[in-house]
């Protein structure tokens, strides 16, 4: 594990959630969204996620559903972190 890596994790706003709460099931995966929503590091868990084909539980505001849609939607993406912060860095230019 990487220091980017261990520092995201330390920053998630689900670092003390109930992991049980996290890799809910059916209508209890709303509620496990919900603590992403505001997450400062949101994209990084999600390309985590996604870079490493997690199977199980919410990351980044995705369930699993939605990330194997996504993943077989854009099978040609070789790094989801790169793609995701790039996004996130033109939907929120820094402050000149």
């Amino acid at each position: 594990m990487t220091i980017v890596e261990v520092h995201w994790r330390e920053d998630a706003a689900c670092r003390s959630a109930d992991p049980e709460e996290l890799f809910a099931e059916a209508a209890r995966q709303k509620r496990a969204k919900s603590v992403c929503a505001g997450c400062p590091v949101r994209t990084e868990c999600l390309a985590e996620a996604l870079d490493n084909r997690i199977e199980f539980g919410v990351w980044g505001g995705m369930t699993e559903r939605e990330r194997r849609a996504l993943l077989r939607r854009r099978p040609d993406v070789a790094s989801w972190r790169t793609v995701l912060e790039s996004a996130r860095d033109t939907a929120m230019p820094e402050a000149s």
